[in-house]
């Protein structure tokens, strides 16, 4: 159960990261292949600032999550 929390923890830290740098940042090129889409049209950069934005709500959902199995189980 200590690996779940533990895992749950990092995960949300990862996803609440690569959300920020995507999204306040505008660092798209952490977006697989966003960068070639973008040049061809197939993306735009809304859709780019949406997967930010949904990565960084993931993020904080399982961070805190995570310290809250911590704490309380």
């Amino acid at each position: 159960m200590l690996v779940l929390k533990i895992a749950a923890f990092f995960l949300g830290a990862a996803f609440t990261g690569f959300g920020y740098f995507i999204f306040f940042r505008g660092k798209y090129f952490l977006i697989n292949g966003f960068e070639e889409d973008l040049r061809e049209g197939r993306k735009t950069e809304a859709y780019a600032k949406k997967v930010g934005f949904a990565e960084f709500v993931i993020g904080i959902v399982c961070l805190l999550a995570g310290i809250a199995l911590v704490l309380f189980a």
